[in-house]
């Protein structure tokens, strides 16, 4: 079933009064004070999609989804296939586990481009995934602008600041799945943090594209939202070109956290350990302007120390060790 008129959600009205509250806080707070606390991220070394999506989402663990509404961020900018976007058999198996995890609703919420995101949508299938397993479609491009929801910080680098959905800042629960790749205008890498361009209106991707701060406002886009969880799927990267088409590897990992930073470096590791492009290699993980601006802002972690790698098993225990020291040398 899908339908692209969000739900109206029970958190609506707190959220008109306190959004400003948010901002702030987020923004005011972030660099004070030594963070000690360890953002975990979930390593499973696998070849196969679903039990791998069912792994990680086992080894981490879900978020509390009784009687929850879960808002599912794809990578569906494009409907190249995977990594270019969030390959079916992840999607289907995530759908599944949140299911199997107590969500009494789950939506998939996507804003694609260039390509109408309908278009995207309906060349990979999604729509007749939605009447498979009975999920949700939102498509951020149909919304109204009273559905858009406004966001400028005190020292972000949009002109005008940014918007992002309502069915995605009032969700209960935030699950983004991406893939693992570079990105060749401009971002460098898209990971977590580069999934947010999707949640804000396709008119600012002008200002965004064109901007020599481009990276810094990425991780900006994250103030507005917090996902509880995120599933990265990496059994094929790629480690040049992309988003859409890239030079290909495969690395045949899953990674799974709530911390985007932590998630992002941990992924970056990974491209390191690969042989991946200038951009990668040649600069400090904490030192890319995506993964400095958000620790900047609170958003995660601010070194590898702060990062615990847990698996399940030895082989995947022992390429958690490998992606610890390289986190560690950078």
């Amino acid at each position: 079933m899908t339908d692209s008129n969000p739900t109206t959600f029970n958190r609506r009205d707190f959220l008109k009064g306190s959004l400003g509250f948010i901002c702030a806080s987020r923004f005011g707070s972030l660099s004070t004070g030594k963070r000690t606390k360890k953002s975990v991220v979930a390593l499973v070394k696998s070849q196969d999609r679903k039990e791998a999506t069912r792994e990680i989402c086992r080894l981490f663990g879900l978020p509390s989804l009784h009687n929850k509404k879960v808002m599912i961020k794809p990578n569906f900018n494009t409907s190249d296939p995977c990594p270019g976007s969030t390959h079916n058999d992840t999607l289907q198996q995530l759908v599944l586990e949140l299911r199997k995890g107590g969500a009494s609703e789950i939506t998939v919420g996507e804003r694609s481009g260039p390509p109408p995101t309908e278009s995207v949508l309906e060349s990979k299938q999604v729509f007749d995934l939605a009447r498979e397993l009975n999920f949700r479609i939102v498509n951020f491009e149909d919304l109204e602008d009273s559905e858009w929801i406004p966001f400028h910080p005190p020292s972000n680098h949009w002109k005008s600041g940014f918007a992002l959905p309502r069915p995605a800042v009032e969700a209960d629960v935030i699950v983004s799945t991406c893939c693992l790749k570079t990105h060749q205008y401009g971002g460098v890498f898209t990971l977590s943090l580069k999934l947010s361009v999707g949640f804000t209106p396709k008119k600012l991707m002008r200002e965004l594209h064109r901007s020599p701060d481009m990276r810094k406002m990425i991780a900006e886009i994250n103030v507005g939202y917090s996902p509880q969880l995120i599933v990265l799927d990496g059994l094929e990267a790629f480690v040049d070109g992309g988003p859409m088409t890239g030079e290909k590897k495969e690395a045949n990992v899953f990674l799974a956290g709530s911390d985007r930073v932590a998630v992002d470096a941990t992924g970056l590791a990974v491209l390191k350990d690969l042989g991946s492009n200038k951009a990668i290699m040649g600069k400090k993980i904490f030192e890319q302007e995506q993964i400095a601006r958000a620790a900047e802002l609170g958003l995660g972690v601010t070194g590898p120390d702060q990062i615990e790698l847990i698996a399940p098993d030895k082989e995947s225990q022992v390429y958690a060790e490998k992606l610890k020291a390289i986190l560690h040398q950078g």
